[in-house]
């Protein structure tokens, strides 16, 4: 048994309920504040030329994920412990090293989107982000992961609300029709927005946080079932919240206003309004935007601290005592402080975002490597992937990967 796989078998009539949470919150979670800021960018620079990308990543997230979920259930231990197990403790290192670079990206993008939010408000970001910060960090130190998890998800619908800015901004069903099938694949910078799209789906932080969730959680293979449906509603949700901020911006920034400056949130913001309507143009986008940041960084703050916990071996649960386990609450705060420090001395938010993803879309090969590697060695012959199967999954990994890294080097050269 791991260091956090403190178990507790649930009621069996509530089982059902109990597997839930971990395939939400991280599909919630990917729609993050640089997802929602490269999908703006997408829609108001290319119209609905980059809405195809959304769909055709609805599957490769749900295969990435359910594969996630599927080792951690049925062997008991996170994704880094994993990789020690069976490759050794520096490839191990060397996949928590990516995890770490990614988590404090994604940090600094949350928190720079919620100080955006805030200076929509004519609130300062030094008081946005320490006030988020600070929040985030006594939340842990006294909650369990259930409540944890509940206000994570809660946070997380709030993001929602951009379906109704998509709807709110009366899109061209014939236009929208017509962008699915014009792809400028000739153009550098359209590739590199690409590029961006598949880091902002599939992130290195996602594939450690959702095995790792799962056995804190005390779930096992008798909830795969129940996981894989929730995992797959969870990409369709995710992709579906991506595809309306790219739809609502295309149809009106992009349509309107497609050499707009859009270099802060509030830029984005202001875009938007006079399509949407000041009070309640601002108040949505305000909304979806902080639910966003906020379900994202509680993940990738837990997710920093887990995936250095598995392959350091220090205790690593939201079940011990601030006390028992100092090195997982450490980094968890630590994480935290030098984000909202660093936001907080002001930073190019959309930019970032959009460097960040690109980031994210380098790293694939080694992050969904190990993830095919795992999934034909680490789990036993009933659960292993394998067959017709196995090869359909890696080919859709060596695609998606190949694809982001040649376009992404293909985008920063140009």
């Amino acid at each position: 048994m791991t260091d956090f796989a403190l178990r507790r078998p649930p009621l069996r009539k509530l089982a059902w309920l109990a597997a839930l949470g971990p395939g939400l919150i991280v599909m919630l979670a990917d729609t993050d504040a640089g997802s929602i800021i490269t999908a703006a960018q997408s829609g108001a620079q290319w119209g609905y030329r980059l809405l195809l990308v959304q769909l055709l990543l609805v599957p490769v997230l749900y295969i990435v994920q359910e594969l996630t979920a599927r080792l951690g259930l049925v062997t008991g231990r996170g994704h880094g412990e994993l990789i020690a197990e069976h490759f050794g403790r520096a490839w191990a290192w060397l996949s928590v090293s990516t995890l770490a670079v990614a988590c404090v990206g994604a940090l600094i993008t949350e928190l720079s989107g919620l100080a955006g939010v805030g200076l929509l408000f004519g609130v300062p970001a030094w008081i946005s982000v320490s006030l988020t910060a600070g929040a985030m960090i006594l939340m842990v130190l006294t909650g369990s992961y259930r409540s944890v998890e509940g206000v994570a998800v809660s946070l997380g619908l709030f993001e929602l609300a951009f379906i109704g800015v998509a709807w709110a901004a009366h899109p061209d069903p014939a236009a929208m029709l017509g962008g699915l099938t014009q792809l400028p694949l000739g153009d550098h910078a359209y590739l590199y927005l690409v590029t961006a799209n598949i880091g902002a789906v599939i992130m290195p932080w996602m594939i450690f946080y959702q095995q790792s969730a799962v056995v804190e959680k005390g779930l096992g293979p008798a909830h795969l079932r129940l996981t894989r449906l929730e995992t797959m509603a969870g990409a369709v949700l995710t992709q579906l919240i991506m595809a309306a901020v790219l739809v609502a911006t295309a149809a009106t920034i992009g349509r309107a206003r497609p050499d707009a400056p859009l270099d802060t949130v509030q830029q984005i913001s202001d875009a938007l309004l006079p399509f949407l309507g000041p009070r309640l143009g601002r108040i949505v986008f305000a909304a979806g935007m902080s639910g966003a940041a906020l379900v994202a960084a509680i993940v990738v703050s837990l997710t920093a601290a887990w995936g250095v916990g598995e392959v350091a071996g220090f205790k690593r649960s939201l079940e011990h005592h601030p006390l028992e386990a100092p090195w997982f609450y450490g980094i968890f705060s630590f994480c935290l402080v030098v984000a909202a420090a660093l936001v907080a001395s002001g930073v190019d938010l959309v930019r970032l975002s959009v460097g960040v993803q690109v980031l994210n879309a380098l790293l694939l090969p080694i992050v969904l490597g190990f993830l095919y590697l795992l999934a034909l060695k680490a789990l036993p012959d009933a659960w292993r992937l394998k067959g017709l199967y196995a090869w359909v999954v890696g080919a859709a990994m060596a695609m998606t990967a190949g694809f982001g890294v040649v376009a992404g080097l293909i985008g920063l050269v140009n």
